[in-house]
Formats: structure tokens, C-alpha cells, sequence
């Protein structure tokens, strides 16, 4: 096989697989696309082994969690982007190990976090409730 002809073959998988929206192992997924092995998901798209995700896009072994993109491993998370072996984030990014952050980014092993602050648990918890009412989350 030459340098041209791998190229071309390559190329070709690459549009077949953008052009499938198929399923494989999914129990119960509603309006899902290229997703595998996952449950009772809703409008998720490349979705891996996720369980009770909402509008998730290429998120592998996460559960409960919406409108999140690339998180791994993550659960309970609302709009995150790349986050990692975490739960309960809110409109985070990049965090790895963390629980209860709202609005972080790049954070690791920490918890109770408002835009990188640390707070008391009750506090957390009453600024957070504020926010998400007002953000409509």
C-alpha cells in the first residue's frame, strides 16, 4: 500500500462514519446518535457507555449529566466541557477529580468551588442555588 492509496482509504472511512448516526448496544436512548453501550439516554451524540446522560456529546462512562462535551468518567454534571473522574460540576471546564464546582476551570481534586474560591459547604450551597436560578440551570 502506498502513501496515496492510504490517504484515499482513509478518507473514505472518515465520510462513511460521518455519514452513519446508528446506535450500537444501546438500551432505551432516545433521538441518540453514534452512541454505544449506553441507557436511557436522550438527545446525546457519540456517547460511550453513559447512563441517564441529556444532550451529551462525546462523553464516555458518565451518568446523569447534560448538555456536557468530552468529559470522562464524570457524573451529575451540567454544561462541562472536559472534565474528568468528577461529579456535581456546573458550567465547568478541565476540571479532574473534583465535586461540587460551580463555574471552575482546570481545577484539581478540590471541592465546593465557585469560580476557582473555595467555600464552606453551606455557603456552596446557598450561593449556588442563587446562581443556578438566575442562570436558569
Amino acid at each position: 500500500m502506498e502513501r496515496a492509496e492510504f490517504e484515499s482509504a482513509l478518507r473514505k472511512l472518515v465520510s462513511q462514519y460521518s455519514a452513519t448516526t446508528a446506535n450500537v448496544g444501546c438500551l432505551e436512548c432516545d433521538r441518540c446518535e453514534r452512541s454505544s453501550d449506553c441507557t436511557f439516554c436522550i438527545d446525546c451524540r457519540a456517547a460511550t457507555r453513559c447512563h441517564y446522560c441529556t444532550a451529551c456529546t462525546d462523553c464516555i462512562d458518565c451518568s446523569h449529566s447534560q448538555r456536557s462535551t468530552g468529559c470522562l468518567l464524570a457524573s451529575h454534571c451540567v454544561e462541562c466541557e472536559r472534565c474528568v473522574s468528577s461529579a456535581y460540576l456546573v458550567r465547568s471546564v478541565g476540571c479532574s477529580g473534583c465535586t461540587y464546582c460551580f463555574g471552575c476551570v482546570g481545577l484539581a481534586k478540590k471541592d465546593f468551588h465557585v469560580l476557582n474560591e473555595p467555600y464552606e459547604r453551606q455557603a456552596y450551597f446557598e450561593l449556588t442555588a442563587r446562581l443556578a436560578r438566575q442562570l436558569r440551570i
